[in-house]
């Protein structure tokens, strides 16, 4: 493997109010850098908007204590869809998104008192760390997860996203894919059984397969230190017949659209999900430019169709208004950025 995955650079969530969602989502849970603030045409996206080159406007927000971020995108030239049905654990797709958690706790009072908390209480993970689920205006579930690996506290109960929870119709044919993508990986746990920290978002029966995987070593690239180590939770509910979440939609409809892996050598990394039979079938071919972002970004689908971005960042903004950018192009792919350096971005923090 000669690619360098550094972690989750973002979960991509549709949503109908990119600003109003932004909002929410630097108030619960600490996303309060805007690294940019982009309109354009999603020209390159034609294959999953019904062949329409349509017109949105993304917000990509951080949570400076650390984790991936979101990327809240929002349909400018049409209607976002809803989802035409809720979607069950077990049916494919992207179904959660974790978030970090450095004091959860306090994590789950705020969301309990919020009225959004889905969890009766707080529960363990099969590896034995405490967990909860909640939800936010727009329906979508998020595992709030207990964590020791943090870039810095600034204060709030959570940090970014650690990873996600994706439906699969079959963990062994999916597996090979994100294994690979992680590069080497460490399988944290597989097992099959009645899922009792998911009983309160179970409403299917049969037993349920998960799979955890995670980056081996983290903390490489420009930014591992900032974004952590990469989790994916593979689940599969023996018995149960699938539905896809996104079923009659389109990429970018409300929802969590797609999991963004943050990569250097895209080359590399085309060669080896080919390897084991897969293929980039979005591929902006040199460099996009985001407004004040700039870099090379693919897609590749998992048998389920589930959309895995990976995004090689080659400029980002620190202060734009001063003209500060970082450039990564001519960097060692493997060598985090220094500390004080990745703090520049939280210059842009919004505060409430």
């Amino acid at each position: 493997m000669n690619w360098v995955i550094s972690g989750i650079q973002q979960i991509g969530i549709g949503v109908k109010d990119a600003e109003a969602s932004f909002k929410w989502y630097r108030q619960n849970f600490g996303m309060n850098v805007p690294v940019f603030k982009d309109a354009a045409r999603a020209k390159l996206m034609v294959l999953y908007t019904s062949g329409k080159a349509e017109d949105r406007y993304a917000i990509l927000a951080m949570n400076m204590q650390g984790g991936g971020g979101m990327e809240i995108w929002q349909y400018t030239s049409k209607v976002s869809v809803d989802p035409t049905f809720q979607a069950a654990l077990g049916d494919t797709g992207i179904y959660a998104a974790k978030m970090k958690a450095l004091r959860i706790d306090d994590a789950f009072k705020h969301f309990q008192s919020k009225g959004f908390a889905v969890s009766k209480e707080i529960r363990k993970t099969p590896d034995g760390l405490r967990s909860f689920f909640t939800r936010d205006p727009d329906g979508n579930l998020f595992q709030v997860i207990e964590s020791k690996d943090w870039f810095r506290s600034e204060g709030h109960f959570t940090g970014g996203v650690a990873g996600a929870i994706i439906g699969v119709s079959n963990i062994d044919k999916a597996i090979g894919l994100y294994k690979t993508i992680l590069g080497t990986t460490e399988v944290i746990y597989d097992v099959t059984d009645d899922a009792p920290d998911f009983q309160d978002i179970k409403t299917v029966g049969g037993k349920v397969r998960r799979a955890l995987i995670a980056v081996k070593h983290p903390g490489l690239g420009a930014f591992g230190r900032l974004l952590g180590r990469a989790y994916v939770e593979l689940v599969e509910v023996k018995g149960y017949t699938p539905r896809k979440i996104y079923e009659g939609r389109n990429w970018g409809d409300m929802g969590f659209i797609h999991l963004c892996f943050d990569v250097r050598d895209m080359k590399a990394l085309s060669a080896g999900v080919e390897k084991v039979g897969y293929k980039f079938t979005v591929d902006s071919a040199d460099s996009f430019d985001m407004g004040k972002a700039a870099g090379h970004f693919t897609y590749v689908e998992d048998p389920d169709g589930t959309l895995i971005e990976f995004v090689e960042t080659h400029k980002v903004p620190v202060m734009a208004k001063l003209g500060l950018y970082l450039n990564l192009r001519n960097r060692d792919p493997k060598k985090p950025l220094p500390n004080w350096m990745v703090r520049l971005m939280g210059l842009n923090k919004v505060k409430d």
